[in-house]
């Protein structure tokens, strides 16, 4: 499979659609375009690429639930089964860094979710708050207190869990080093200068309230969804809390608050994926490097792959 990434506003789409129209599935690594209605500023793909390149794992949850990177990987691996099945080529493709990197190396064994522990730690956090939480947490697994946020209190459940449950902290249980094996990988990383990008990422922004970002926050908090959700925390729609019903130079405000918000995030996303392994790095309009290298790595798988790719 080929595992196709690089930081947001890159140019991913415009890979997708001149490489892999009529010859793959995309499985979509993408942590906030599984969100139903939230189409604008997640700048999902529309209706004409979807046509042309089948898409997977985009609108399959609401945007108060959850969906973790274990559940990733499991929808990832029978996708991928499938896809293959169909003689099609699986493409991995996003900008979730996390997703890439369990879905690369596998996913620590940490124990299954015990649903009456689940409970008792709901019942703490309502009683006590995440903060008493999380500083329970870091005295007893520092290491996984430095990496959660105070705020996250999905993480800082699950990480109590864990230690409940074995007696161990979270963070010994390290992610694996090797890849795994059961995959034959073409990693492709898409770069592009820093100053580009971050033009790139401006223009996008200007665009998504060109096409009525706003009236989609309102959309979703009128269908009964808050800030509090999941789905409503990401980059785009957390900046109108407290904003949306502003004037003008409110939406101008929440405009520069999701340019920098996404460009910071942009130097996250470069900065973790030069961490992961086998990665080829291409910049984002070398169009034909990356077809040579696609044809190499097919041709290395043999007969089926070829075919898949004509």
């Amino acid at each position: 499979m080929v595992l196709l990434f690089g930081p947001t506003g890159v140019g991913k789409t415009d890979i997708l659609l001149r490489l892999f129209a009529g010859t793959a599935e995309v499985v979509s690594a993408d942590s906030m375009q599984i969100y139903r209605g939230m189409d604008i500023g997640t700048a999902k793909p529309d209706a004409s690429l979807r046509a042309a390149l089948a898409h997977h794992l985009i609108d399959i949850r609401d945007p108060r639930e959850r969906y973790s990177v274990g559940e990733f990987v499991a929808d990832a691996d029978r996708l991928v089964a499938e896809i293959t099945l169909r003689d099609r080529l699986p493409v991995v493709s996003g900008g979730t860094a996390f997703y890439f990197r369990h879905f690369l190396l596998g996913l620590p064994e940490t124990p299954p979710s015990i649903p009456e522990v689940r409970e008792r730690l709901r019942a703490e956090l309502v009683q006590s708050g995440a903060a008493a939480l999380h500083a329970e947490l870091a005295s007893a697994d520092p290491k996984a207190a430095g990496r959660i946020a105070p705020k996250d209190e999905y993480r800082i459940l699950r990480a109590l869990e864990v230690l409940r449950i074995t007696g161990r902290p979270l963070s010994q249980f390290e992610v694996p080093r090797a890849v795994r094996a059961r995959f034959a990988f073409l990693v492709i990383g898409l770069e592009r200068e820093r100053d580009e990008l971050y033009r790139r990422i401006d223009r996008r922004v200007d665009l998504m309230f060109e096409r009525g970002l706003a009236e989609e926050v309102r959309s979703l908090l009128g269908a009964g969804y808050s800030f509090d959700d999941p789905g409503m925390k990401g980059i785009g729609y957390r900046e109108f809390a407290g904003r949306i019903e502003g004037a003008a130079d409110a939406m101008d405000e929440i405009r520069a608050l999701i340019k920098r918000n996404s460009r910071r995030y942009a130097k996250r996303q470069i900065t973790f994926f030069r961490s992961l392994p086998l990665v080829r790095r291409y910049h984002a309009e070398d169009v034909d490097g990356i077809r040579e290298a696609l044809a190499h790595f097919v041709e290395e798988r043999g007969p089926s792959s070829t075919t898949s790719m004509r």
